[in-house]
């Protein structure tokens, strides 16, 4: 997860809760998240972070994104502590049938925000996930990020028990599917038992496609015996 990598796997903190995002906190959602990708590589290539405009590209890209979870009902799960928002998770359940191309609307406005370009890119990296991935049916991690204020405290896991809460809550996914494009985001997957299944490459940038197959998580969440 972006930032976060500590191995701990820490109960809910007090006065923490993890809840699905209301209408209201999708602007701040998107803002946490802006921090946390703002550095990322394939968004850096994607979103041409050498010329002019990169941070209103990226922020526009999340905000899109984001609508589009909202609009068809995709899971965006929040860690809050009292009112503010901790962090945030968010996924998308992929069917094979379906297909990784998004609506045209989708399109119409990422490229009227994004531009042609970096449109192609973000349809294009689509694509090779859904070529790799290797399953029918999943939910595919596409954001998870803690606040720089509240990392190195165990947050990320909490995120990615909710991931897990959510394959439980999906009886058809095989897996928990997620791009990892920086070394440190790779070594705390690894650590909640993600699996390498490929890597993909957007222009020349590259990441490590992971999955928790379903069977894995069962494995790692079996009760000992006494």
């Amino acid at each position: 997860m972006q930032g976060e990598q500590t191995e701990t796997s820490p109960a809910l903190p007090k006065q923490s809760k993890l809840a699905y995002l209301a209408a209201e906190d999708i602007r701040v959602a998107a803002s946490l998240l802006f921090k946390a990708y703002q550095d990322d590589p394939m968004f850096r290539q994607i979103f041409k972070a050498e010329k002019d405009g990169y941070e209103q590209r990226l922020r526009a890209a999340i905000r899109e994104e984001l609508n589009t979870f909202w609009q068809h009902q995709q899971a965006m799960v929040g860690l809050y502590s009292a009112d503010t928002l901790e962090g945030v998770v968010c996924m998308s359940h992929v069917q094979a049938q379906q297909g990784p191309s998004r609506l045209w609307h989708w399109r119409l406005r990422m490229l009227l925000t994004a531009g042609f370009v970096s449109t192609r890119q973000m349809l294009r990296k689509e694509q090779k996930i859904a070529d790799a991935v290797g399953f029918d049916d999943y939910l595919m991690l596409d954001f998870i990020a803690v606040h720089p204020r509240y990392q190195h405290k165990g947050l990320g896991h909490l995120l990615v028990q909710a991931a897990q809460s959510l394959l439980t809550a999906h009886p058809s996914a095989q897996a928990v599917v997620a791009l990892a494009t920086r070394p440190p985001y790779q070594t705390f997957l690894a650590h909640q038992h993600f699996e390498h299944i490929a890597t993909i490459e957007v222009d020349g940038v590259g990441g490590q496609l992971m999955a928790l197959s379903r069977q894995a998580m069962l494995a790692h969440t079996k009760p000992e015996k006494d």
